[in-house]
């Protein structure tokens, strides 16, 4: 939630700089987003996630790609405190829990990424 608040931050910063708008102007975000006709950092950086997940499931040679999505390292113990977040739980959340089947159909799998990439932005 902090790196999408951050990027969020920084788009910003470099929207306000190509139209040369300072801070002490005060003219709102959505005024700026409106001249420069930039998709939000968040939307974008979702949906390429949400086609990276698509594409990692729906391959079928073995690639290294899906092995390291689903690896979970064997230390023994568990860590003091809650569970990392792993990559695939917000795809999970959306998709459900047999996601790459999902993924093997491309209009549904579609069909779901307005969805998570709505939940995704929504969030941060």
């Amino acid at each position: 939630m902090g790196l999408i608040r951050r990027l969020r931050v920084t788009q910003r910063a470099m929207e306000r700089a190509m139209l040369g708008v300072s801070l002490r102007d005060q003219i709102r975000n959505e005024a700026i987003r409106r001249s420069t006709r930039v998709t939000d950092i968040a939307q974008r950086v979702a949906k390429l996630k949400w086609q990276w997940a698509g594409h990692i499931a729906r391959r079928t040679d073995g690639h290294w790609g899906l092995k390291v999505l689903e690896w979970r390292p064997r230390t023994g113990k568990n860590s003091v405190g809650r569970p990392p977040m792993r990559w695939t739980y917000d795809i999970r959340r959306v998709a459900g829990s047999r996601w790459r089947q999902a993924a093997q159909d491309r209009v549904l799998w579609n069909s779901l990424q307005k969805t998570y990439v709505q939940q995704w932005t929504s969030i941060g």
